[in-house]
């Protein structure tokens, strides 16, 4: 039998909403790394990008569990020596709301250039609103 590899331009691509309002951190990225890699396809192959649209509204109410708000690290660098900074998950949030999600879905996805694609088919915002409502997506949970 042969393998059939679907054209990425002949695929169809679908835009799907997640509200984040009081799910775990994890598993909402999970979901989403999934769907944008089209991992829920039958057509599935791992060097193709063919996965969907995501739009995540409400990413400032995302939850952790346990102690993590207060223990979870995360770390940048300015390029210069001793410029090292971190900040836990609170300040964090606090300060970028969508930050902690999106790096938790780009470490998800595969690394390099096809990767970077794929991050680019996930919208995150803060809120409830967001300007896709053209694309008619469709409500999904998690």
């Amino acid at each position: 039998m042969k393998t059939v590899f679907a054209k990425p331009a002949s695929v169809e691509r679908k835009w799907f909403v997640i509200d984040a309002e009081g799910k775990v951190l994890g598993r909402v990225a999970a979901k989403v790394a999934s769907i944008v890699r089209g991992k829920n396809k039958p057509i599935f192959v791992p060097h193709q990008e063919i996965g969907d649209f995501v739009v995540v509204i409400n990413a400032d109410k995302i939850i952790v569990t346990g102690r993590k708000a207060q223990q979870k690290i995360y770390y940048k660098h300015s390029g210069y020596i001793g410029g090292l900074k971190a900040d836990n998950f609170e300040k964090v949030i606090e300060r970028h709301p969508t930050q902690p999600l999106e790096a938790a879905i780009k470490g998800m996805l595969p690394k390099g250039p096809l990767g970077r694609k794929m991050a680019r088919n996930v919208k995150l915002y803060a809120g409830t609103d967001h300007p896709h409502g053209a694309q008619n997506p469709t409500s999904i949970e998690v």
